[in-house]
């Protein structure tokens, strides 16, 4: 039978197309809403946190923006480049390690200290990612492994600066020769700071053409160079990004803590770091700040309860991955 429907009643069964488009739109909404509501916690904490223990909490909720900062960093490479880096620490270490040099010859700048820690990231996420890049998967993994333990070692070795023992810093860097950032609020804002610029500008570069070539080299690199494009050239340049972010959180760190030592750069601090990638999910931005805050909140509380507090945690992590396909944000985004 020939279907006798209007071409009216067709035109009104049809979505609009707009539809299809705002749909596709929906999630990335909700993440940017989220992003908002988490910048806008940590923006209110310290007033919080003064009904409590305020030192502790402003710390702890310090450590997760640094590290927010180190796990977006690698997000834009695992989670957009499918690049599964196993020595993403030593960039963080080299940020904290930039510091405390420069403070052990009385160079307390914070600019001069940020330009050190910025260019010294920029030259070994240059000189490892050109070569790491040339393999693939597992060979990968363990190259960006063994430059990470590379310099791991040599920090270890650096006896005029602490060796194994780590070095502790006389103070916080000082801006326009101040010591303003001893205030301890002063430099948790500026730590917000420096998480929202990083978050901007990641969220600007995954939306820029570079980040859907990047995006396409994942998927499959050989078609982006059959269209023209060079899928090394993309994943270096979004590697060497990475590292100077990851870089900015180890300066922060130091400054945090006012210390610094190898066990920043072990390959458990990149696993670490992997983990709140992972948990709070990949390839969205907003995942890593929240599997940041997830991971040492969770640290936090099981630490209290045992010593051996990753005989729980782990089990954790194995229901996540079974359970929480996308980390925390696809597990609530079903349930949505």
């Amino acid at each position: 039978m020939l279907d006798t429907a209007s071409p009216a009643a067709a035109k009104v069964a049809a979505p609009p197309p707009e539809a299809g488009a705002t749909s596709a739109r929906a999630p990335l909404i909700r993440r940017e809403a989220l992003a908002f509501a988490l910048f806008a916690f940590f923006a209110i904490a310290p007033a919080i946190a003064q009904v409590g223990a305020e030192g502790y909490l402003l710390s702890l909720v310090i450590r997760a923006m640094i590290f927010a900062i180190a796990a977006l960093s690698l997000d834009l490479i695992l989670g957009y480049g499918a690049l599964v880096s196993f020595g993403h620490a030593a960039f963080v270490g080299i940020g904290c390690y930039a510091v405390g040099i420069l403070m052990a010859h009385s160079v307390s700048d914070l600019f001069v200290q940020l330009l050190a820690t910025l260019l010294a990231s920029a030259l070994f996420a240059l000189v490892t990612g050109a070569i790491s890049l040339r393999t693939k998967g597992v060979y990968f993994i363990m190259i960006t492994l063994a430059f990470g333990q590379m310099i791991y070692f040599l920090t270890t070795s650096l006896a005029a600066y602490g060796g194994d023992d780590g070095l502790t810093l006389p103070s916080r860097s000082a801006v326009f020769g101040t010591d303003v950032l001893e205030n301890d609020l002063v430099f948790y804002y500026l730590v917000l700071a420096c998480l929202v610029g990083v978050y901007a500008l990641l969220r600007a570069i995954v939306g820029s053409r570079f980040g859907r070539v990047l995006r396409g080299t994942r998927e499959n690199p050989v078609r982006m160079q059959a269209i023209g494009y060079d899928p090394y050239r993309y994943q270096l340049v979004a590697y060497v990004i990475a590292g100077m972010i990851a870089g900015l959180s180890g300066f922060l760190l130091a400054n945090h803590i006012e210390f610094v030592s190898p066990a920043f750069i072990s390959w458990q601090r990149s696993g670490e770091l992997i983990i709140m990638v992972v948990l709070g999910g990949m390839g969205t931005l907003v995942g890593p700040i929240v599997g940041a805050m997830s991971f040492l909140f969770l640290e936090e509380i099981l630490a209290r309860i045992t010593q051996d507090w990753k005989l729980i945690f782990g089990p954790l992590l194995v229901l996540v991955a079974l359970f929480a396909r996308g980390g925390i944000l696809g597990f609530f985004r079903r349930k949505a």
